[in-house]
């Protein structure tokens, strides 16, 4: 029996309109001016609203090489729901207003099937917005090709768990035809969201925000989920994906592909200057297989 989850968050984080949508995604990636490799298995993107993130995130999408890909995994954080643990979808198909996308059932009772996964009702699936907001480019970048998604929303995940997940999921990227999406938001800045770490040394606050980000940004690239773990410990960087970019490395560093994460974007929603500023800051990635 199919069980949609709606576009709940188009008319509102980004166009319900698929004529428009589809340019504005087109647009971006056209923007982005990257090369489709099918040395890139997977990407770390933003999920904000796409008047604030949508170009940042084409520098992640822009890379896939749809041909060689069957199915895409999702990892992203829960915003609004607690769980120590990942959860699965119930429903069987992800809907967005540029085309729809199947839910890989097989690889779904897989997964089900270690009991270390919880299941998400649709209302929470359809409250979350980190995946969601990679859906559409999901679907323009595949368009014309069969691809099956799985999405996992990532818990509050203690560092034991992160690595167990990692090893769980490691065999997945092993196979290539399997590619992930990664879904964060980088350092969320300003007394609204309780974190203004400011380094004067780097001049305006902005500067230290990216500074700040930059170092998490550099430690990722290592591949090393332990220096990433002391990295948050000491700064405590609000970077809402840590536990699915947790996962995501120590997924690398369990399977036997050698695979680099690169950073090829950055932005910050607007440029603070003062306590009374805000702003969250946008990265996207690639990771590609490192011959």
């Amino acid at each position: 029996m199919e069980l949609a989850r709606k576009a709940s968050h188009a008319g509102s984080w980004y166009t319900d309109n698929p004529k428009k949508l589809a340019e504005e995604l087109d647009g971006w990636l056209r923007a982005s001016g990257l090369a489709k490799s099918p040395d890139v298995r997977g990407v770390i993107a933003p999920h904000a609203g796409y008047s604030y993130s949508g170009r940042a995130a084409a520098y992640a999408f822009g890379n896939i090489d749809p041909s060689s890909i069957s199915r895409v995994f999702l990892l992203g954080p829960s915003h609004h729901y607690y769980t120590p643990k990942c959860a699965l979808s119930r429903a069987t198909i992800y809907k967005t207003p540029v085309g729809d996308l199947q839910i890989d059932l097989e690889v779904v009772e897989e997964l089900k099937a270690t009991g270390k996964f919880d299941l998400m009702d649709l209302d929470v699936d359809e409250a979350e917005h980190s995946m969601e907001m990679h859906l559409p480019y999901l679907a323009k970048v595949f368009d014309g090709y069969p691809v099956k998604i799985i999405p996992i929303l990532v818990g509050a995940l203690n560092a034991e768990n992160e690595a167990m997940y990692g090893r769980m999921l490691a065999k997945y990227v092993d196979d290539p035809n399997n590619f992930f999406s990664v879904s964060s938001d980088f350092c969320h800045w300003g007394s609204r969201f309780n974190y203004v770490h400011y380094d004067k040394k780097f001049g305006a606050i902005h500067k230290s925000i990216e500074a700040l980000d930059r170092m998490g940004m550099d430690i990722i690239e290592t591949g090393d989920p332990d220096a990433f773990k002391r990295y948050l410990l000491e700064f405590d960087n609000t970077i809402c994906g840590r536990h699915p970019i947790s996962v995501f490395l120590h997924m690398l560093r369990s399977c036997s592909t050698k695979i680099k994460i690169n950073f090829l974007r950055y932005e910050q929603s607007s440029q603070c200057k003062t306590m009374r500023d805000s702003s969250v800051s946008y990265a996207s990635a690639a990771a590609q297989v490192d011959a």
